[in-house]
């Protein structure tokens, strides 16, 4: 991911705001080919200075097929992002995009049985908890999940490179920046709704 100096950002507490709530992310790889699957991802942070993601595809998707302890591949988070128009500035200019996103290069770690049923009961856990009638993995049986865990290719991903970005028009005068607020918070759009509030909150 290319980022500029000025919407480049070293704080991890955004990182992992981005990574909680926008989990449903890209796994891509190369190897025969490039390869890419959205996988649902946990950040793995018990350590915070060893943190790393969790995640799983099926075992019969042909990137699990290739994937092997020590490879390396990046996992793609979009967090919120929204479309920014040229008719919102005071003279004539291109339109573009808001948004905030991670990246993170990191190195597999293919998961044993223990680590697989571990990640399947914190994954599960992590979006069952709001439901009506919640259905936790130990209430499904062990014999039932690890039946059903013989389809699925659980890995660790260590990292070794994280990008986050926050193109939030910090390249806009005062006069712009505001008036794109002020356009956003009436959107229909969550997202452009959500911008605008992180627009805000740099300028604090």
């Amino acid at each position: 991911m290319f980022v500029p100096k000025l919407y480049k950002s070293e704080d991890l507490d955004l990182m992992r705001a981005i990574i909680r709530e926008n989990s449903f992310a890209l796994l891509i790889s190369s190897g025969d080919k490039i390869r890419a699957t959205h996988s649902m991802m946990i950040l793995k942070e018990d350590d915070p200075e060893n943190i790393y993601i969790e995640a799983h595809i099926s075992r019969a998707n042909p990137q699990a097929k290739t994937l092997e302890n020590g490879d390396e591949v990046l996992c793609d988070f979009l967090g919120a992002h929204t479309y920014i128009s040229s008719s919102w500035y005071d003279h004539v200019n291109v339109s573009t995009w808001n948004y905030e996103a991670v990246q993170i290069y990191g190195k597999v770690e293919v998961m044993h049985q223990d680590e697989l049923y571990s990640h399947l009961e914190k994954l599960t856990s992590k979006y069952e908890k709001f439901q009506q009638c919640p259905m936790m993995v130990k209430d499904m049986g062990r014999e039932f999940v690890e039946k059903e865990m013989k389809g699925a290719f659980g890995i660790k991903i260590i990292p070794t490179e994280i990008f986050i970005k926050h193109k939030l028009s910090q390249n806009r005068k005062e006069t712009d920046f505001q008036n794109i607020i002020s356009h956003l918070e009436t959107s229909s759009d969550e997202n452009a709704r959500k911008i605008a509030e992180k627009m805000k909150l740099i300028k604090k």
